[in-house]
């Protein structure tokens, strides 16, 4: 699609009689929505991929002792199919979302009109946020049903870490697009965090299964507390100190990524 339409799209959903914030986002959104329907690329990356990731990493499961650190294959996938929605449902495709938008001159046409910067960031993720909620939402049942998953013992924990993931990784994915030049190298600035957070957060290795010290250090990544807090939310083992403290490594990096947006992002095409 070419940047003249995308940029005819959008405007002319939020150039109608809206005076809220909420009706120029819903507007936005709408938009935002029609253009995401039409990049197969991306719905491959946000709908697709985390749905078939889980069933690849089964397998590797399966092999490891869960069962030794009070861990089942469930309990251990479940919470990895959240993270893999939240990483490439949300983080990646909206990062790639905001740099296309950016380099087609769509984000800049669109703060000569009403909307105001965290309006149109904010109407520009709905569709991939609300995409992401629904997704994981289908894995948990899909993971409930086929792995016999128990109910969670701490609903309001899981519930917490989930909304907790979308908020942080939609404003890690704005900070991400102050530094990406394309949609083609949003593959690139996209994978360091991706990577660590496979490896390092708990989405393929238990932290428990780590060293104290590593687990300790890896339970400072970005995508750590919100893993802990859904895991929590089902085994019900989670204490209150150890909850508050990945409540408050989330906000932390929510609120680190919102200030690097606020102090760097660009709304031009970078040169």
């Amino acid at each position: 699609m070419s940047g003249a339409t995308v940029k005819d799209s959008a405007t002319r959903a939020v150039g109608r009689s809206v005076t809220t914030p909420a009706s120029r986002m819903a507007a936005l959104a709408r938009a935002e929505l029609t253009l995401l329907g039409r990049s197969k690329s991306t719905i491959i990356a946000a709908v697709f991929l985390p749905l078939v990731l889980p069933v690849s990493l089964a397998s590797v499961v399966e092999d490891m002792d869960v069962e030794d650190v009070g861990l089942s294959v469930g309990l251990v996938l479940l919470p990895a199919a959240i993270g893999f929605s939240l990483l490439f449902g949300v983080y990646s495709a909206l990062a790639a979302i905001y740099t296309a938008r950016r380099e087609e001159l769509v984000l800049k046409r669109l703060r000569t009109g009403e909307l105001r910067d965290p309006e149109i960031l904010g109407g520009a993720a709905l569709p991939v946020v609300v995409t992401g909620l629904v997704q994981s939402l289908v894995l948990v049942a899909g993971t409930t049903l086929l792995l016999d998953v128990p109910a969670p013992e701490a609903p309001y924990l899981a519930v917490l870490g989930l909304l907790l993931g979308l908020a942080m990784c939609a404003a890690l994915a704005a900070a991400t697009a102050t530094v990406t030049r394309t949609v083609e190298s949003a593959q690139v600035t996209t994978m360091p965090l991706v990577l660590v957070s496979m490896t390092g957060s708990g989405v393929t290795v238990p932290l428990e299964m780590l060293p104290d010290r590593l687990a300790s250090v890896c339970e400072l990544l970005p995508l750590s507390p919100v893993i802990t807090l859904i895991r929590g939310g089902w085994t019900g083992n989670l204490s209150a100190y150890e909850a508050l403290g990945a409540l408050a490594t989330a906000l932390a990096w929510t609120l680190l990524a919102v200030f690097a947006v606020r102090r760097w992002f660009r709304w031009e095409p970078r040169r």
